[in-house]
């Protein structure tokens, strides 16, 4: 099998100082598909995710975002090293799912499948057996489509933390086919992955961490609502603290690894990030990128995580030039992790703004 690597994410002009290319209108992506937690309150949020309303309004989400992008949101864009593929699947209105494949053995996993349809055409598509289910976390726009593949596919396990009310999260005597605790690993076929605990979005929120060494890729980061492209998900069951630690556990990774988020958010983050650091270059530079990206209906992921860090707010916290934007200075004897945390929780309040907006 063979498929284009990544295309480099760099554009090749010169940023604007509007940081979007000239002549080119940005329509936020609020606007496209209707994100069922924006804006959300906690009640609201208690019947999402506790629930069957929840259950029965993501059944509509899978209707309308059939109706209404009948081939997926973005155009596929396979990510190939020898013995490994990695599809990304377009679901719902900006959601992905991700087939990983040993293409050696056929074997495959499935990472927070939201459609079922959708995934089982992409393993028909393929050719492959699916063995596993990784879920990030509980809530239904990447958990929803469990029941239905563990129905067509006897032998596929599904993995998440036994702290999210995952559907059909094995419960088996065998440690291999249980709950999976922090640092805990998984071999299917020659794909390893290890499960790291990110709690914040939900209290049992896990991200994935596929070993690229057996196929000469570098790591891969499957990492739920926990980090987006230049954005994170919002703390519906922690703190700022908490969160701040889970972003910690991610960066931790290395910046050579690749990040593979579960929506498409990218344009939205961007332009959110850009009114907060008016004079960051790579900043500017990413932005334009994903609009081209996009206007071609092309996905944005992945990045990797040193890209982040020169870009995404909530990865630096750490930065004087937004603590400053920010109007932040850390107090005399106040914790170092503490000021961070308080910048994060400020950051995270202006973008819970600027999407009601």
């Amino acid at each position: 099998q063979s498929c284009p690597r990544p295309a480099g994410q760099r554009a090749s002009q010169e940023p604007g100082s509007g940081g979007l290319p000239e002549g080119v209108e940005y329509i936020p992506t609020r606007k496209k598909g209707k994100n069922p937690m924006k804006p959300v309150g906690v009640a609201w949020y208690s019947l999402y995710a506790r629930t069957r309303l929840g259950y029965l309004f993501y059944q509509r989400q899978v209707k309308k975002a059939r109706e209404r992008y009948p081939h997926g949101h973005s155009v596929p864009q396979p990510y190939c090293f020898p013995g490994l593929k990695i599809l990304p699947i377009p679901v719902l209105s900006n959601n992905y799912s991700y087939l990983v494949i040993d293409t050696g053995s056929s074997q495959a996993v499935v990472i927070d499948p939201s459609d079922p349809l959708a995934v089982q055409a992409a393993i028909e598509d393929e050719g492959v057996m699916l063995e596993a289910i990784f879920c990030t976390h509980k809530h239904w726009d990447h958990s929803g489509g469990n029941e239905a593949l563990c129905q067509k596919h006897n032998s596929c396990r599904v993995y998440g933390s036994a702290l999210d009310a995952i559907p059909q999260l094995t419960n088996a005597p065998c440690s291999r086919h249980s709950p999976l605790a922090d640092r805990e690993k998984v071999t299917v076929g020659c794909l390893t992955f290890e499960a790291l605990t990110t709690p914040g979005h939900t209290v049992g929120h896990m991200v994935y961490v596929l070993d690229g060494g057996p196929f000469g890729s570098p790591p891969c980061l499957f990492s739920g609502d926990l980090l987006f492209l230049a954005g994170c998900g919002r703390p519906f069951e922690g703190s700022p603290e908490t969160m701040l630690a889970s972003l910690d556990v991610a960066m931790g990774l290395g910046e050579d690894t690749l990040l593979w988020p579960g929506h498409e958010y990218a344009l939205e983050c961007l332009t959110f990030a850009s009114l907060l650091e008016l004079d960051n270059s790579a900043l500017e530079q990413k932005l334009q990128w994903a609009v081209q990206q996009r206007q071609e209906k092309r996905s944005t992921c992945p990045s990797t995580l040193g890209e982040e860090q020169t870009y995404n707010p909530f990865l630096r916290t750490h930065r004087p030039e937004l603590q400053e934007a920010l109007g932040l200075w850390q107090g005399r004897g106040e914790d170092l992790d503490a000021f961070r945390a308080r910048v994060l929780k400020e950051v995270r309040r202006r973008k819970d703004l600027y999407q009601a907006t």
